[in-house]
């Protein structure tokens, strides 16, 4: 009797760490950034991914196009840097609630993007703060707005 009661405590107690640890598996893969060696920005953002839970490498490139080509980046969704986390790519400053959740309900899609580079998104902050989207974007070039600034 007591063996069966142990059986099932050490059962619920792995069910509830299961459970507990969830929210924190998406940031378990490592985030890979490709940016300019001299931009402000992308050193701004990546603060603020750090800040946010994300585990950061950074690689300097002389030349981000390649990056953005390579993983489906068109010049329309462009920014100045090009993240890759968990089989996604991240393009631009989008902000890390949005890369969370992303990863928590992992769409068919290749990616995120805040293209240009607004201000008061993050790693932009400053004195104006523009409105911007952040899309969704897949493999044949189709965007769809994911959220609102």
């Amino acid at each position: 009797m007591f063996k069966a009661i142990d059986t099932l405590l050490r059962r619920a107690l792995l069910a509830l760490a299961l459970v507990m640890a969830a929210p924190f598996a998406a940031l378990a893969a490592e985030m890979t950034v490709y940016k300019s060696p001299t931009c402000g920005c992308c050193v701004a953002w990546i603060d603020h991914v750090k800040a946010h839970g994300f585990t950061v490498k950074a690689i300097d490139v002389r030349d981000v196009s390649g990056v953005k080509l390579a993983n489906g980046v068109t010049r329309e969704l462009a920014s100045c840097h090009t993240a890759l986390v968990d089989g996604y790519v991240i393009e631009g400053h989008v902000p890390a609630a949005d890369i969370k959740r992303l990863l928590k309900e992992r769409p068919a899609v290749t990616g995120l993007a805040v293209p240009g580079m607004p201000m008061g998104s993050p790693g932009m902050e400053g004195p104006v703060t523009q409105r911007y989207n952040v899309v969704s974007f897949d493999k044949s070039g189709k965007t769809r707005v994911f959220s609102r600034y």
